[in-house]
């Protein structure tokens, strides 16, 4: 089950709330996420495009605050569909749906060092780079 490691609160994401409820389904999973047009977290692009990532560790109803991680470290990490990452491979958060691939389209967010230890560093460019 996926979670932040390394995250400095003030300079590492932001803080807003959740425009619908992450599930029990949701839980120790990353989201891509971007904002809607009234500032709310939304799974995938929403208004904004990919702004960060977020994992939650608990059910979460809509209207809830959840931390949005731009740059940070998550530990225990696994795919969304629950099998092993393999080390040293970059990943891009599809706008679609929220959830991330390897291919090079969508935005850059993050690579991992290990199999298991994501970094997060959201690529702002506003063209992917492989």
């Amino acid at each position: 089950m996926s979670r932040y490691d390394k995250y400095e609160p003030k300079g590492g994401g932001f803080r807003a709330k959740l425009n619908a409820a992450m599930l029990t389904a949701d839980i120790g999973k990353v989201w891509a996420v971007g904002l809607n047009s009234s500032g709310l977290v939304v799974k995938g692009a929403g208004a904004t495009g990919i702004v960060g990532v977020v994992v939650v560790n608990q059910a979460m109803a809509a209207g809830d605050v959840v931390d949005v991680m731009t740059n940070g470290e998550i530990v225990d990490f696994t795919l969304q569909n629950g099998s092993a990452a393999a080390a040293g491979t970059r990943y891009f958060g599809v706008a679609a749906d929220g959830t991330f691939g390897t291919t090079a389209t969508g935005t850059p967010f993050g690579y991992t060092v290990t199999a298991d230890r994501l970094i997060v560093r959201l690529d702002r460019g506003t063209n992917p780079t492989t």
